[in-house]
């Protein structure tokens, strides 16, 4: 991973190096123009000692020979020293050009300290002193006559270097142009490379955190980099699934509460039912049951038996509804309600049953079907003069038990059937038991923990089924 301090260093390196590479070429290139500049100037001081040390060499051997004093001699054995040694000087100046000349005036300038060495060991009036005087006179013009020759050659010698240095200088200022617009173009797309490679993280971190402070989960947050700001964005996706989870189980635990609290209110409700059942049951009981042997005493045994069958839908009805019982107990039910209902509407009411009996043990709670059944009843016999027909089928399926109670009544609308299914109130006529339909659905949802416990098939006109789907090993049989 590549940190953004790493970016910054490895950008400020590139800068230093390219800055570093011109300043040392411009550098180098001066210093080689300053080294020869200084070579030619060095050539023109070297001539122009020349000049002057043999003027000062005439000088003095004019003073030596005015007066002989040991001052004066010394004062020309120095100056004779220096023009020998200018003369030795002379040979860093030869070239092509200049050598035949610089050849003569090396020759001019040991002529000259030949002629002094001589004029030193004459007498100062004698006749070949004074011939010897004016030749060194003459020969010290001569040296300065080619001094001012030889410069002239050097002149024209390195005047081509000194044009050369002048179209250098403006190529040099040209190209210096040139490199600082190409440098600052190179350093502007470093720049904005640079800038961009930690901007458009940022800018990306950025708007999904927006989208996060607007509610909006779903977006996974990616960055494509390979530095701290990649680091955050995974930090920053991680926080993003915790929320999610988070908010999932808060949902669940909401849902969770949801159900308990219909469950509560569903549990008050059958204590305040049952409750209202449990009035003076002693009284009801006594009193069916005085009927009911009033009525065999009588000879009336149909009506005795309907007394008793009253008397135990009553019983059991007064049971808690939250209580489970076995299927066998709810088909009893079941066929003493039906046989109530059959002395009222005689043959117009039929009743039909395919009954597995091994399937009568397993657990269902208590008035799951008599609601069922009369609410079949009460929209498919009661509307019809010439009645119907409530089928009544326990089949084994392996993994669960089917009950299915069918009817040949008016159906129901899809509205309708979406309306019980979703667990809502639907407006019929009062049930003997004060359970709806919805709540025989809610309860069985409650008691199985599965939704796909029952199921509905009907439509207008063509009767109704409703299949109950009973798995095996649920729950506990109270008495």
């Amino acid at each position: 991973m590549n940190s953004i301090r790493r970016k910054i260093l490895t950008f400020t390196t590139i800068v230093i190096v390219i800055m570093s590479i011109i300043w040392i070429a411009l550098t180098f290139y001066n210093y080689k123009t300053q080294v020869k500049y200084n070579d030619i100037l060095n050539r023109y001081l070297i001539l122009s000692d020349v000049s002057r040390s043999s003027n000062q060499v005439i000088t003095d051997l004019n003073n030596y020979m005015n007066q002989s004093t040991p001052e004066n001699f010394q004062k020309l054995e120095s100056s004779k020293k220096v023009l020998e040694s200018a003369r030795y000087e002379v040979f860093k100046v030869r070239n092509e050009v200049n050598d035949f000349t610089l050849t003569n005036y090396i020759h001019l300038m040991g002529s000259l300290i030949e002629t002094t060495d001589r004029l030193m060991g004459l007498e100062r009036d004698s006749e070949a002193a004074v011939k010897d005087l004016a030749e060194t006179a003459r020969i010290g013009n001569y040296i300065s006559d080619m001094t001012l020759t030889l410069i002239d050659m050097e002149l024209k010698t390195h005047e081509p270097f000194y044009r050369g240095i002048m179209e250098q200088s403006i190529e040099l200022v040209k190209l210096a142009i040139w490199m600082i617009l190409l440098t600052s173009l190179l350093l502007l797309l470093a720049t904005y490379w640079f800038s961009l490679s930690i901007t458009r993280p940022v800018q990306q971190l950025t708007k999904a955190a927006s989208e996060l402070a607007k509610g909006k989960f779903d977006n996974e947050i990616s960055v494509k980099s390979n530095d701290e700001i990649a680091f955050l964005a995974k930090t920053f996706d991680h926080m993003r699934t915790n929320i999610i989870n988070l908010i999932q189980q808060i949902k669940e635990k909401a849902k969770l509460e949801h159900e308990l609290q219909q469950n509560k209110i569903l549990l008050q409700e059958s204590h305040f039912r049952s409750l209202q059942s449990q009035m003076n049951p002693h009284f009801l009981f006594n009193t069916l049951n005085t009927l009911s042997k009033k009525a065999y005493l009588e000879g009336s045994e149909e009506i005795s038996d309907l007394l008793v069958s009253v008397a135990d839908l009553l019983r059991y009805n007064l049971k808690q509804i939250d209580r489970s019982v076995t299927l066998r107990d709810e088909l009893i039910v079941v066929n003493q309600y039906m046989q109530i209902q059959q002395a009222r509407f005689t043959d117009r009411l039929q009743l039909k049953l395919d009954i597995d009996d091994s399937c009568l043990d397993v657990a269902i709670p208590a008035l799951t079907l008599q609601p069922i059944i009369e609410n079949a009843v009460i929209h498919a016999i009661e509307p019809n003069i010439n009645g119907g027909i409530i089928a009544i089928q326990v089949k084994d399926l392996t993994e669960y038990v089917l009950v299915q109670i069918e009817d040949d009544g008016i159906g129901m609308s899809e509205e309708v059937i979406t309306q019980i299914l979703m667990e809502r109130q639907v407006q019929t006529a009062g049930h003997s038991t004060g359970i709806g339909f919805s709540n025989v659905v809610k309860r069985l949802r409650l008691f199985y923990e599965r939704d796909d416990v029952i199921h509905i098939e009907s439509s207008l006109g063509s009767g109704t089924a409703v299949l109950l789907q009973i798995p095996k090993q649920r729950g506990e049989i109270h008495d």
